[in-house]
Parts: C-alpha cells; sequence; structure tokens
C-alpha cells in the first residue's frame, strides 16, 4: 500500500493530503465552488429558457449519490489509505487497469477543465477586457499562472482553503446579482417568490412524458450516477475528502456538500426565471444562445456597473475554484500512477512533482488556446460529451472490483475500456436516426453496463478473492 512522506512544507503528505489535517467543514464549504464551474454560473440560469426548472430533478438525485459515495467508496478509500483513488483498480485488478482508470481521469479532467476555462476566459475576453485591448491568450496564461502560483508548493493543503475563499466569492456575487434585480424589478419578497412560482418556466417534474430527456425518473437516477462516477470515483473531488482528518469527517463533509448543492443551484434556476421576466419587462431582446443570457444582462449596463464587477468575481472565482483542484489533482494522478514518485526519495519526488505540475500548467494553457482558434461551440460540446463518455469505463471497472468476487483478464480491459464508449456512441447514432430517440445521461449508464458486462465475461471466480500483489 502507498504511504506518504510526512515532512512539512512542500510534501507529499501536504501537496497530495493536506497532512490529513482539513477541518471538515472548511472541505465541504470550498468543494461547492469547485463543483460549479465558470461555465455553471452562466449556463444553469440560462437553461431555464429551454428546459424549465426541470435540472432539480438531477440536482435531487445529486444528493443520493453523495450518500453512496460516503457510504461505499469513502470507506474504502480510508481503510486502504489511498493517494491515487486509481490504485485501488491495481490492487483489485491488475496494473492494466490502474493505468487505464488513470489515463481515463486524465484525459476527462484536462479535457473538461480546459474547454470550462477557455469558456470563461472567452466571457472575460468578449465581455470585459476586449474594449481594454488585452488579448485572448494573456487572459488563458494569467489564469492559469495565478492557479500554478498558488498551488504548487502546497497542493491540496493551500486549495482547501482557497476554495473557501472562492466560494464566498461565488455566493455573494450570486445574491447580490438577485437583489440587483429585484431592485430593478421594484417589487419586494413576497411578490418576487409568487412571480418566479407562477411563471411558465417554473416547472421543476416532469412525470408524463417517458420519451423526454427531462422525464424525472431519468433524470433522478442519473443524478445519482453522475455524481459516483464524477465525484466519487474522480480524483479531482476524492483528494480534498482524503485530506480531513478521518473517515467520519469526510462523511460529514459528503453529507453537508451534498444538501447544500439543492438550494444553491435552486437560486441559480431562480436566477434564470428574474432575468427572463426582466427581459420581458424592459423590454429586451435575448441573445439566441441561453448561456449569453447573464452575460449579457450583467455587462450591457442594465443592472449597473455593480453587478458587471460582482459578475466578473464570482465567474472567476468559479473557474478558479474548479480549476486549482483539478491541476493538482491531475499532478497527483500523474506523479503516483505513472512515475510513481511516492516509491523515491523526498527530493527527487518533490522535483519530478514540480516539473508535473508545470507541464499539466503548459498543457492546460496550450488547450485554451487550441479551443480560441477552433473557436466553435460544437466543439466544446463534443468535448463535454466525451469527458462524459470518459466516466462509464470508470463505473464499470469500479463496480467490477465492489460489486464480484471474481478476477477478470487484466490485459484485456484496457481494450474493454475503449470499445464500450465506441458501442455506446454507435448505440445512440443508431436510435436517435433510425427511431428518434436521443439519449440524455443515462448514456452513462450504459457505458458502465458494459465496460462492466465485457471484464465479466472475461472473468473467473478465484478463491483467493482479495488485493493482487503488484
Amino acid at each position: 500500500m502507498h504511504t506518504l512522506r510526512e515532512k512539512k512544507g512542500g510534501s507529499d503528505a501536504a501537496f497530495f493530503r493536506g497532512e490529513n489535517k482539513s477541518p471538515w467543514y472548511v472541505v465541504a464549504f470550498g468543494m461547492i465552488g469547485a463543483s460549479i464551474s465558470g461555465v455553471t454560473f452562466v449556463s444553469v440560469p440560462g437553461m431555464v429558457r429551454s428546459m424549465d426548472m426541470t435540472y432539480m430533478q438531477t440536482v435531487i438525485g445529486f444528493f443520493f449519490g453523495y450518500l453512496v459515495v460516503a457510504h461505499v467508496l469513502l470507506p474504502l478509500y480510508y481503510k486502504l489509505n489511498l493517494i491515487s483513488i486509481y490504485t485501488y483498480l491495481g490492487n483489485r485488478i491488475g496494473e492494466r487497469s490502474y493505468r487505464t482508470g488513470s489515463f481515463f481521469f486524465l484525459l476527462s479532467r484536462m479535457l473538461g477543465t480546459a474547454a470550462k476555462l477557455y469558456l470563461v476566459c472567452l466571457i472575460l475576453y468578449n465581455f470585459v477586457f476586449h474594449e481594454f485591448g488585452i488579448p485572448f491568450w494573456i487572459i488563458a496564461v494569467v489564469s492559469v499562472a495565478l492557479v500554478w502560483i498558488y498551488t504548487h508548493k502546497s497542493g491540496i493543503k493551500t486549495i482547501v482553503w482557497t476554495d473557501t475563499l472562492q466560494t464566498f466569492c461565488l455566493f455573494i456575487a450570486l445574491i447580490f446579482i438577485i437583489i440587483a434585480i429585484t431592485q430593478q424589478l421594484n417589487i419586494d419578497f413576497p411578490t418576487l417568490t409568487e412571480a418566479i412560482r407562477n411563471h411558465e418556466h417554473a416547472r421543476i417534474f416532469v412525470f408524463d412524458n417517458w420519451i423526454s430527456r427531462q422525464n424525472f425518473f431519468k433524470q433522478f437516477i442519473s443524478g445519482i450516477f453522475i455524481v459516483i462516477v464524477m465525484t466519487g470515483l474522480d480524483q479531482d473531488m476524492m483528494q480534498k475528502n482524503l485530506s480531513c482528518r478521518n473517515l467520519k469527517e469526510a462523511q460529514k463533509n459528503m453529507y453537508w456538500y451534498g444538501f447544500s448543492f439543492i438550494p444553491l443551484n435552486f437560486l441559480f434556476l431562480c436566477l434564470g426565471i428574474l432575468l427572463l421576466i426582466l427581459a420581458k419587462q424592459l423590454p429586451v431582446e435575448l441573445p439566441a444562445i441561453n448561456d449569453d443570457i447573464l452575460p449579457m444582462f450583467a455587462t450591457k449596463g442594465y443592472l449597473g456597473q455593480p453587478v458587471l464587477i460582482l459578475f466578473t468575481i464570482g465567474i472567476i472565482a468559479a473557474a478558479f475554484s474548479n480549476s486549482d483542484s483539478a491541476l493538482t489533482s491531475m499532478t497527483t494522478s500523474f506523479c503516483v500512477d505513472i512515475l510513481k514518485t511516492n516509491k523515491e526519495d523526498e527530493q527527487t519526488a518533490r522535483r519530478k512533482r514540480n516539473r508535473v505540475h508545470l507541464f499539466m500548467s503548459l498543457i492546460l494553457i496550450s488547450f485554451i488556446c487550441f479551443f480560441r482558434i477552433v473557436n466553435s461551440q460544437s466543439v466544446i460540446d463534443a468535448i463535454y460529451v466525451i469527458a462524459s463518455y470518459t466516466y462509464g469505463p470508470l463505473l464499470g471497472m469500479f463496480a467490477f472490483g465492489l460489486f464480484t468476487k471474481r478476477q477478470t483478464k487484466d490485459k484485456w480491459v484496457p481494450y474493454i475500456a475503449i470499445a464500450s464508449p465506441l458501442i455506446c456512441f454507435l448505440i445512440d447514432y443508431l436510435t436517435t436516426n433510425l427511431a428518434g430517440y436521443k439519449f440524455g445521461y443515462e448514456l452513462l449508464m450504459l457505458n458502465g453496463f458494459l465496460t462492466f458486462a465485457g471484464m465479466c465475461i472475461l472473468s473467473k471466480k478465484t478463491k483467493n478473492y482479495g488485493y493482487n500483489k503488484r
């Protein structure tokens, strides 16, 4: 089992797990900001126009997913004293499964983080800094450089506290933007709540349409699985939990973090309805793209200069809180899973870790600038689809390890993990064109099932169930 060197300063213990001294309530509060990216800050209010408030069905499912993570995955991670959660795959299944899990995480996190930061940098460029003549690439470089500066020495130990500050800024920005819109509408709180409740886009639950992607059962169950894979099987999110003092405190963190996600997203959706009400009252023509609704109101003078400042603070805080933990987790995964620095002396490990951290930062900047050159929204959409596909194999591999007592052929796992998303893509294409049915979040579960089934087909019973000695 991997162990950490417990030296102070820039040690592995501080960078990877915060020396296991992070207060659970600080971790819980900071993780909220890490989950709310700059894209979410503008996308959730905008989605009200096209899908009402039905996103809340998925958010409710999130909470039950956090309970699964707290009681199934966290006890396992703490029991094994893991640095990288993908070490479990190596111990349980084999070396190739271990590296496959780490590879899928690195691919997904790099693409997802770059895409999120690209969109935030683009918003800042178009609505804030363009008039000052500041090039896009400078915004990208400065954004990633700031993250690198405050994470390169102490890693997760620093992030736990900076995420708390960034989450606080995000909350303040959201609340004051809502207050500014309320003042613009010139209505009191009871009238405000009544206007939101009676709005044509205030629908939350959909039980009568089984084909719709907004069906309650589809979104609720998918919400559970989304949290299991994007939190419980994600090194980025789990690294913060593993920095808590013990399992009990990590579970408390998961409970409160999961619960607080419900009112927060509800406020974002209420903000979306308020923007629609304000647009009708002014009146003003809304942009064609939903994601541009909030930036338009915040930057075009409809809500005043203070809201522009709050909006800028909000998306920067959300972007930094998401990207700093992602950068640290990618560094952790590459160092532990690929380079095996945890087996080297402290000085050598620290030197390699610093190089990897810088290398990951440069790759992140390169991807952001590449997306700017391509300058296509469809590319970003495709990247998010690809990122969601990569979590399916992780779901299948962990499910096989946790819920079976069989041993699969480790050398075939990488091929199964690659084939499963490809088969899912083919199924989605055929059902869309032949039956008119478009898969939504449930594609994740199908992806995981295919990986699980493939590993089962190539498996056999073993009398010595347990962990492989690598």
